[in-house]
């Protein structure tokens, strides 16, 4: 455990906006170590992941190429905690597919029944 994580963000469709949601998940266990949703959501689920699961120096963290993950505040974070950056290639979800699983498990076991009224 907690030798390599994946991150992606999703949106959710409610009656007064998209809601975006940013989700870590551990690639043994594929335990939610992080998730957010709010304006600072890939910091803010990193430093939640951190801290249920304080990183090991070599940990790999997987994420597509979104400017989320390559902005200069993401990157310095990774460094400080000694995370190596993994990036998949661009326009291939099949790199980042734990998450993009997650995600469709989400999506059609509990949000496509509900209609959410407010974010």
């Amino acid at each position: 455990m907690d030798r390599a994580w994946v991150g992606d963000i999703t949106f959710i469709v409610t009656g007064s906006g998209w809601l975006y949601l940013a989700v870590l998940l551990d690639l043994c266990s594929r335990r939610v170590v992080g998730e957010r949703i709010d304006q600072q959501l890939v910091l803010d689920a990193l430093v939640m992941g951190l801290g249920q699961c304080p990183a090991q120096a070599g940990l790999i963290h997987h994420n597509d190429q979104g400017r989320q993950y390559s902005s200069t505040a993401y990157v310095e974070m990774l460094k400080k905690h000694g995370m190596v950056q993994c990036m998949s290639r661009r326009e291939n979800c099949y790199d980042n597919a734990v998450a993009e699983s997650f995600f469709s498990s989400l999506k059609n076991e509990l949000v496509n029944y509900y209609s959410f009224k407010t974010r």
